[in-house]
């Protein structure tokens, strides 16, 4: 095994045609149609001279004498596709957002979107950056502090969720490209919304990924669910860390972005004594200084395990925050009753209780759906991470989209069911985050949805349908490769105004307010965090001074607790002379503790 050297980042010149090829012997480039042999600049380096970089010129690479020319695999431009010549792209001359001293996000309200369904974009064809614009300053209405964008590195086709990307430094064209997210950035800044972007470094999608043929950028010792593992531990892998660390950079310190979500870093293979992901850590916090802003990392992890976002010094992987799953699989299948695959250990209000309190359900104990013993606990009183250091959800891209049907949870709820089940997500004690829509309880789904070749796409639509047969679902699943997949998970913002959609708007909106007005909502000490299970269709989750009355029951709750005074509830509440709090059925109270 190869322990990779740390080192310093430098930042890139943009005004240089430089290429990164151990594998050749020779390389030339392509630039407007001229060709010009490379020199070659040691330890699997080749650059070019006489020629600067302008921004707009097209090129891409041809390695000794192969006939195939490729593009560049730190382009930040493919405006023709992942197969064609790169553009280049100075992200330094896009803009910039003045005055944005950028914004600490722990705690604060997540919103995560996919652009080319945020709206319908032009014409109905797809949502762009400059679409998604026009809704922000719904957004800001609603309360939420940072917009995530699912991944915009470019990927096969023009749509797409994104997780099949292949150039790691390139935006996605048909969204707008560079150009499109400095706009998108800009604007978000100027209403005083952070923006985070989920990048994919555990594996590059099937086609259009050239990185194999310039040098060792995978490896056959460790296997992914997607196959080689991009490489972090054998000989050559520096280069291939540099690489990754050199893509995050351009996108927090040269784009301005203000956070990263990392995709399943437990897909991050890496013996090495220093973790790749202590690294960026580290390499994050330099870049800090340098921009003068806070920088996010959040880490999606299977692990259920808290060293993820422990600091490097204490050993830790050192990244700010990761996704709690647990605590949305507590919510969902507390709410929804459903059990079945990863629900199966969830469920029970004692479960619900547990996640809610202390983040894991796994913490060292037996995982039916793993067939092993799982997880760490985490620790309420530790001095390296708090609740703040958990993003917790009702909904996201994967607990839909991975559904058969694309159908979101409350499809299937009542609106009582739905606003019981968010309180206990936005008002509980870690960091929120919604997914597009469901602040109104969007009627349109998020289904899997592909944009690949005649010769890729039907594999992908046959392997979705058999996916999904093996497990006895016997409906017609929709098409990945259909456009008409795509089109139906665009929103319906017209829908908000009526009915239970703007009333479930309305109440996602109070719960916000709330928790940005009361203290106790924001207390990131676990250890002021008690859940009483109340009965299984029951729980109160109690935040210092205040309380959270989750009822799930299709009856109603009578001689709940006392409550000094309601400060919001979904449903038909009331009060007894003892200050009792009685439910006509499903919903949710918001309370100060006490007698009357």
């Amino acid at each position: 095994m190869n322990d990779p050297v740390p080192a310093p980042v430098a930042p890139r010149a943009y005004d240089r045609y430089q290429l990164w090829a151990p594998s050749a012997d020779a390389v030339t480039v392509r630039i407007d149609g001229n060709e010009h042999a490379m020199r070659p600049a040691g330890d699997g380096w080749f650059t070019l001279d006489d020629v600067p970089a302008v921004p707009g010129a097209r090129y891409a690479f041809r390695l000794d004498d192969d006939e195939r020319w490729l593009p560049d695999p730190r382009s930040l431009s493919q405006p023709d596709g992942v197969h064609s010549d790169s553009e280049v792209v100075d992200p330094r001359l896009l803009g910039g957002s003045v005055g944005w001293a950028g914004r600490s996000l722990r705690g604060r309200v997540l919103y995560e979107l996919h652009v080319g369904t945020f709206t319908a974009g032009p014409e109905g064809h797809g949502g762009t950056f400059d679409s998604a614009i026009q809704r922000l300053d719904d957004l800001v209405d609603l309360g939420v502090d940072a917009v995530e964008l699912m991944p915009v590195a470019t990927f096969p086709g023009d749509r797409g969720w994104g997780y099949d990307g292949v150039g790691l430094y390139a935006v996605h064209a048909a969204y707008g490209g560079p150009a499109g997210l400095a706009r998108f950035l800009d604007a978000a800044h100027e209403r005083g919304l952070a923006v985070i972007l989920d990048v994919v470094h555990n594996h590059l999608g099937p086609a259009g990924n050239y990185l194999g043929q310039f040098g060792p950028y995978f490896t056959d010792q460790h296997e992914t669910p997607w196959g080689q593992a991009i490489n972090l531990d054998q000989p050559g892998s520096r280069h291939v860390r540099d690489f990754l660390l050199g893509s995050a950079r351009q996108w927090l310190v040269d784009l301005g972005l203000d956070g990263l979500r990392l995709d399943a870093v437990h897909e991050l293979r890496d013996d090495s004594e220093r973790h790749f992901l202590a690294e960026l850590a580290d390499a994050v916090a330099v870049w800090e200084s340098e921009t003068g802003r806070e920088l996010t990392l959040i880490a999606e992890s299977d692990r259920n395990d808290p060293t993820t976002v422990t600091p490097t010094a204490a050993g830790g992987l050192g990244m700010d925050m990761q996704w709690a799953d647990d605590v949305h699989h507590g919510v969902h299948a507390w709410i929804s009753g459903e059990r079945q695959g990863y629900y199966g250990d969830f469920g029970s209000a004692d479960v619900l209780a547990k996640v809610l309190a202390r983040v894991f359900r796994h913490t060292g104990t037996y995982s039916s759906f793993r067939g092993t013993v799982w997880g760490h606990p985490v620790d309420p009183g530790s001095p390296s991470y708090d609740a703040h250091s958990f993003v917790t959800f009702l909904q996201d891209h994967d607990q839909i989209g991975n559904r058969a049907a694309g159908d979101r949870i409350h499809h299937s709820l009542t609106a009582g069911e739905h606003a019981a089940a968010i309180a206990l997500i936005l008002l509980g004690p870690g960091t929120p985050m919604l997914f597009q829509g469901e602040e109104w309880a969007a009627s349109t789904p998020f289904t899997y949805f592909t944009d690949h070749d005649d010769e890729l796409g039907p594999l992908v639509s046959q392997g979705r349908a058999e996916e999904f047969a093996a497990m006895g679902w016997d409906a017609e699943v929709p098409d990945p490769q259909d456009r008409s997949t795509f089109e139906a998970a665009m929103l319906r913002w017209d829908e908000r105004a009526g009915g239970v959609h703007a009333r479930m708007l309305q109440w996602y909106r109070t719960l916000i307010a709330l928790r940005r007005r009361h203290p106790d909502l924001t207390d990131p000490d676990l250890r002021r965090t008690d859940v009483d299970v109340l009965g299984e269709e029951t729980v109160l989750l109690r935040r210092g001074d205040l309380g959270v009355l989750a009822h799930r029951g299709t009856g109603p709750l009578t001689a709940g607790p006392r409550a000094k005074e309601v400060l919001a509830a979904f449903g038909e509440v009331t009060r007894d002379g003892d200050g009792r709090i009685s439910l006509a059925g499903p919903g949710a109270v918001v309370l100060r503790s006490g007698a009357a």
